[in-house]
C-alpha cells in the first residue's frame, strides 16, 4: 500500500509523492479527494500535471511505456484527483489558470495562417464548432483575412462561432491558439518526406509564436498544425522557456499546454487502406509520428505484423497518391486531424494527437480531463510495443532539431 501524507493549502488537499510542499502548507486533511499529488521530475522530459487515480499513475517513468497498460503494475486505488510536478515554477497557479481557460464555456480561437489548411480548418469550424464562441484569424494577407470574415458570416443558418480579425498585437488574447502557417511547403513532385522538409523553415518561424505566448502568459492550449507536427510542437515547447539569455527557465508553456494534431488523418487513412485491402480492423490503432515513423496496428493485442505493416507502408504514402494526380493534400489532414480532433478534444472525447511523453511529443489516444491530459492505455502485443519503442527512440535522438 502507498502510504501518504496530506497537508491543506488554500482549500486544497496536498499530497508528498517526492515533491516539494509550498510555503503554507499545513498538516490536515483526509485525503478526500481531489488530491493534488506533489512529484518532482525532470522539467526537460517530465509532465507538468496529470490525472491520478491509481498508485502506478504517480509511477514513472514518462516516456512510451505509459501506453502499455500491461506493463504499469499493479491497480492500486488512490483518492481521485492530479498530480502536478514541483520542478515547474508556480505550478499550482498556472494548472489552476490552464483548468479554468479549457473549463469554461464558449471557447475563443486564434487561427494564424490561412492558407490551404488554414482556410479548409476555419470553415470546418464554424460549421461544426457549435461550443465555439469566437474565431479570430490572423494572416498577412489583410484582404484574405477580410475575404473569410465575410463569406463565412454569409452562411445560412450558422451564426456561430463568429469570425473576427484579430490583430497582432492581440494573437493570445484567446483560449486556444491554432497554428497552421508554413513556409516553403514543397512543391509537387518532391522526393522524400515532404513533411520533414518543411522542419527547418517552420521551426524558425514558431520562434517568434513561442516567444510571444511566453510574454502573454498565455493560460490556453497552443495547438501545433502545421508540419512536421511532432517535432514542431517540441520546438514550441523549448523556445517558450528560454529566458533572454537563452538559458532555460521553464517559465513558459508548460509541455500539457502544447498538443500536435497529425495523428487524426493518419487513422482515417489506414482505414480507408483496410478497407481496400478488405481487412477487418475495428481495433486499428495509429501511433507515433504523422510521418515515415508512423505506426497503424491492425489490432493493439490480437497484432498480425504482416497485415500491420502493409498497412502502414500504405497509410504513410497515402498523400502521395494525392500529389501524383496534380493536387496538394491538405482537405483531409485539416478535417480530420485539425478540426475534428480539436473538437473531440474540448468535448472531453478520446482524441489523436502527439502528447508529451518523456521529452518528445508522440502521437497517440489521449483525453483532455479537469486535471489535465490523460492516457488512454491498453495492453499491446509486445511485437507492437516494439515498434512503439523504436519510433518514440528515433524522436528522442532527433531532440538536436528541435533546439536548434
Amino acid at each position: 500500500m502507498m502510504k501518504l501524507e496530506y497537508y491543506e493549502y488554500k482549500n486544497m488537499t496536498l499530497a508528498p509523492a517526492g515533491g516539494s510542499l509550498p510555503p503554507g502548507a499545513r498538516p490536515g486533511g483526509r485525503g478526500e479527494g481531489p488530491v493534488c499529488y506533489l512529484v518532482e521530475r525532470d522539467p526537460m522530459t517530465g509532465r507538468s500535471f496529470f490525472p491520478v487515480r491509481l498508485a502506478r499513475d504517480l509511477a514513472g517513468p514518462e516516456d512510451w511505456t505509459r501506453l502499455d497498460a500491461g506493463g504499469l503494475g499493479p491497480a492500486e486505488p488512490l483518492p481521485t484527483g492530479f498530480a502536478v510536478n514541483t520542478a515547474f515554477p508556480d505550478i499550482l497557479n498556472r494548472q489552476r489558470r490552464f483548468q479554468q481557460t479549457l473549463a469554461k464555456p464558449g471557447k475563443r480561437l486564434t487561427l494564424v495562417g490561412l492558407g490551404d489548411v488554414g482556410g479548409q480548418l476555419l470553415t470546418t469550424l464554424k460549421l461544426l464548432g457549435t461550443e465555439l464562441e469566437e474565431i479570430g484569424i490572423y494572416d498577412p494577407n489583410e484582404a484574405l483575412c477580410r475575404r473569410y470574415a465575410l463569406e463565412l458570416d454569409q452562411i445560412l443558418d450558422r451564426p456561430l462561432p463568429r469570425i473576427t480579425i484579430r490583430p497582432a498585437e492581440r494573437l493570445f488574447d484567446c483560449d486556444l491558439f491554432l497554428f497552421t502557417a508554413s513556409r516553403g511547403v514543397p512543391p509537387l513532385g518532391s522526393q522524400g518526406d515532404v513533411r520533414m522538409l518543411q522542419l527547418e523553415r517552420n521551426r524558425e518561424m514558431l520562434k517568434t509564436y513561442s516567444r510571444l505566448a511566453r510574454e502573454a502568459g498565455f493560460a490556453g492550449l497552443f495547438c501545433q498544425i502545421s508540419d512536421p507536427v511532432d517535432q514542431l510542437a517540441r520546438c514550441v515547447f523549448l523556445q517558450s522557456n528560454r529566458d533572454r539569455a537563452g538559458s532555460f527557465d521553464f517559465r513558459g508553456l508548460l509541455p500539457e499546454q502544447i498538443a500536435g494534431f497529425g495523428l487524426g488523418v493518419m487513422k482515417a487513412r489506414a482505414d480507408h487502406m483496410a478497407r481496400r485491402l478488405e481487412a477487418d480492423c475495428p481495433e486499428l490503432r495509429v501511433y507515433g509520428p504523422h510521418g515515415a515513423d508512423l505506426i497503424v496496428a491492425n489490432d493493439p493485442t490480437n497484432y498480425d505484423p504482416a497485415l500491420s505493416e502493409e498497412l502502414t507502408r500504405r497509410t504513410v504514402s497515402a498523400n502521395l497518391e494525392v500529389r501524383a494526380l496534380g493536387f496538394k493534400p491538405y482537405i483531409a489532414p485539416a478535417i480530420s486531424s485539425a478540426a475534428l480532433s480539436i473538437l473531440a478534444l474540448l468535448r472531453g472525447e478520446a482524441f489523436l494527437g502527439a502528447v508529451p511523453m518523456g521529452g518528445v511529443y508522440f502521437g497517440c489516444r489521449g483525453r483532455l480531463t479537469g486535471w489535465g491530459q490523460e492516457l488512454i492505455t491498453e495492453p499491446l502485443d509486445p511485437r507492437l510495443a516494439a515498434r512503439i519503442e523504436a519510433a518514440w527512440g528515433r524522436l528522442r535522438a532527433g531532440e538536436s532539431q528541435c533546439l536548434a
